[in-house]
């Protein structure tokens, strides 16, 4: 188990070793968390308290703050990543002191670390990762990066064009029916239609005879010579005409009456109009009838009980069908985008397969050169191409790698004819190749040593030397040929304090390196041979 450690990480070729068992795959899990790995309570050796694991990186690559930009994170050469598993079983990542979730701290581990684990060799039977290393050197990066763009886009495109197209479908079941019930609103005229006044219209016109029956008798009574209302009012006026000099009180009734003359002669003068104007109209009062008939069978028809509810669906069923008719127009549009598209898409990926195809040779020399010092002088490939009409993410080549270790062998699929460390050594010579071509971040190679010795593993240990002289690389090893060639050396040891075995990290001095690598070569004892051996790899 592992209570607090920390180690500084320097430049160039850092060595990790250690006895089976001392806790190297420790220290592996806690990076691999770091850069996002799923996380697990079982890794806790105290499920009551929490687990922290931080690390600072020096970054300078100009590419990383855009990354950083489009997850909102603050960029900063010296970047702190911290994560943080928590008793109850959830972790929390944070960069820089930004909460992040998973997905982000996956995206910006790539450009971190690179782990090269006992299982990483299976990246060899991806194609993906085949494609990748021949992309590196043909230089197809960005050309790639402009083809996964219209990609998108084309497949965005597509989807709508479908979606549109099922739309389309279904608008057009439906539109002869709603274009029969927009007609039906449309006839029935329903802007500027006041309810109510027709209403009030059609009411007049079925008592037509009702009221001019009762306005002429009002008019009689209010009117005739001799007694009507109004002429008997007026008498009345007269006879207090006489007497309203007197004194006040006859005055005022004198005038009272004279306002109710008035109002009588107002409500005769009315009711005379009114007779004149009144009269029955047949074809009015149907046509009233009907159209209130139509409004109110369509009120029932809609489920409305206003006509502003009836324009209302109208417009909808407007809007329905002119969409429908709009469709057309925008499926044609999108139809022709999608042609030019797809041809951008075939020209893109014709150009990349053209570019591949150039740098094999390339590859393959250079592949052959370093596994030549790596034991493997009669390794060679053999990289098929086949063009699919399916737009990949990196284009359109779909491609077999054969492989043959040995003079008369025939080649085979690399999954099935190569040994486990002859994946290894093929994997260093990638990695060898694909870091004079690109900037490749923090490398760490964990045994893959697996299955070498001697003068090979000498030759291993100076490609990694290599290497590590333009980018920082951590080898975790077993061989004394390789240790010897790290420029710091860190090793990995057990301990029993307070009656608890921890696991230790200590970064050894020239002495304690020379004693570290002896014991590599002959065992706990440190014969003299071996510390003489030692030192002569060490110099």
């Amino acid at each position: 188990m592992i209570d607090d450690i920390q180690v500084d990480l320097n430049e160039g070729l850092t060595i990790m070793t250690g006895e089976t068992g001392a806790g190297k795959s420790i220290v592996l899990d806690a990076l691999s968390l770091l850069l996002g790995k799923r996380a697990d309570l079982n890794s806790i050796k105290d499920k009551t308290r929490k687990c922290i694991i931080e690390g600072e990186f020096l970054m300078q690559e100009s590419h990383l703050k855009e990354l950083f930009e489009s997850n909102e994170l603050d960029f900063d050469e010296h970047t702190i990543v911290r994560r943080e598993l928590l008793p109850s079983g959830k972790s929390r990542a944070f960069i820089n002191d930004t909460v992040v979730n998973l997905n982000q701290l996956q995206e910006l581990a790539p450009f971190l670390v690179d782990i090269h684990g006992q299982h990483e060799t299976l990246d060899l039977f991806s194609e993906t990762f085949q494609l990748d290393v021949i992309d590196v050197l043909a230089g197809n990066n960005a050309l790639i990066d402009q083809y996964k763009q219209v990609l998108k886009d084309y497949r965005e495109s597509s989807e709508t064009l479908a979606e549109l197209k099922y739309k389309k479908e279904t608008f057009v079941k439906e539109l002869d029916y709603n274009t029969f019930l927009f007609k039906e609103l449309e006839d029935a005229g329903l802007h500027g239609i006041n309810l109510e006044e027709l209403e009030e219209e059609l009411e007049l016109l079925n008592n037509i005879e009702t009221i001019q029956e009762s306005v002429s008798h009002a008019m009689t009574l209010l009117s005739e010579e001799q007694y009507g209302s109004l002429e008997n009012i007026k008498e009345i006026r007269q006879i207090l005409s006489r007497i309203k000099s007197i004194n006040s009180e006859f005055s005022s009734y004198w005038e009272r009456v004279n306002s109710v003359v008035i109002e009588l002669e107002d409500i005769v003068d009315g009711l005379h109009g009114s007779a004149e104007r009144i009269e029955a109209d047949p074809e009015r009062l149907q046509q009233l009838n009907d159209q209130l008939q139509m409004i109110y069978s369509l009120q029932k028809k809609h489920s409305v009980a206003t006509v502003e509810e009836l324009i209302g669906i109208q417009a909808e069923l407007e809007s329905k069908i002119n969409k429908t008719i709009h469709l057309d127009n925008s499926i044609l549009k999108l139809e022709k985008e999608c042609v030019e598209m797809n041809k951008k898409l075939i020209s893109n990926a014709k150009t990349i397969h053209v570019k591949r195809i150039k740098m094999i040779p390339v590859l393959l020399d250079k592949l052959s050169d370093y596994l030549s010092h790596l034991g493997l002088p009669n390794a060679q490939f053999k990289f098929n191409f086949q063009t699919t009409e399916h737009f990949k993410s990196n284009g359109t080549d779909q491609l077999t790698v054969l492989f043959t270790a040995n003079k008369g062998t025939s080649f085979g699929p690399l999954k099935k004819i190569a040994s486990g460390g002859e994946l290894n050594r093929i994997m260093l010579a990638i990695k060898a190749v694909l870091a004079q071509y690109k900037k490749l971040p923090t490398l760490i190679f964990d045994e893959i040593d697996s299955g070498i010795s001697g003068t090979i593993a000498l030759k291993m240990a100076t490609i990694l030397s290599e290497m590590s002289e333009s980018m920082q690389m951590i080898c975790i090893t077993h061989q004394a040929q390789i240790a010897a060639k790290g420029s710091t050396h860190i090793k990995v040891f057990k301990e029993d304090i307070d009656e608890r075995t921890v696991t230790l990290l200590r970064t050894l001095d020239k002495s304690e390196r020379i004693g570290e690598i002896a014991e590599m070569l002959g065992g706990k004892e440190r014969s003299e041979s071996a510390i003489i051996h030692a030192k002569e790899l060490l110099n």
